[in-house]
């Protein structure tokens, strides 16, 4: 008795078919940057509304990216401007945020690049070199917009009232 023989392989455009759905479906399912903190114990509010895409390498590293490539600046109430850049990188992992490029803070006439953010409990502490300060994570529950920050209202400047921080080390 004899076997037929195998089946022809797929045309090559229908394999590209199939890997295109894939990768699309793959896509459609993975998490938003800012489902993606909230499962490392992250306010969604670290990141500025407009994620474009972001990178998470299994080492924990990432690189996020803003849409356009100016940076993206807001006030805060204290005299403190962010800006996060068109893109934004470091490594994560539960509760911490290290190595972070491009996001930085302007006290007074001086920038900063904060360099860590780590979860304690309640709260969330900056780190800017060897200084630290702490707020509440509630403060972080909304995205801040490029421009006006948290308290956006018809396309005006606004501001985050912030308590003054926990703790400065």
């Amino acid at each position: 008795m004899k076997t037929p023989p195998p089946p022809p392989p797929p045309p090559p455009f229908l394999r590209l078919l199939v890997l295109i759905a894939s990768i699309t479906a793959a896509i459609a399912d993975a998490p938003s940057a800012y489902e993606l903190l909230e499962r490392y114990d992250f306010p969604r509010g670290l990141l500025p509304e407009g994620v474009q895409s972001y990178l998470l390498r299994s080492d924990g590293s990432f690189d996020v990216y803003l849409g356009g490539s100016a940076d993206c600046e807001f006030m805060l109430t204290g005299g403190y401007t962010l800006r996060y850049g068109a893109r934004v990188s470091g490594r994560v992992q539960p509760g911490k945020l290290t190595e972070l490029k491009g996001v930085s803070v302007r006290v007074l006439f001086l920038w900063f690049g904060i360099d860590q953010v780590v979860r304690d409990g309640d709260h969330l502490d900056f780190h800017v070199g060897l200084l630290s300060t702490a707020f509440p994570v509630e403060n972080f529950d909304q995205c801040p917009r490029c421009g006006c920050g948290f308290d956006c209202q018809d396309g005006d400047v606004g501001e985050r009232r912030l308590p003054p921080p926990l703790s400065e080390t």
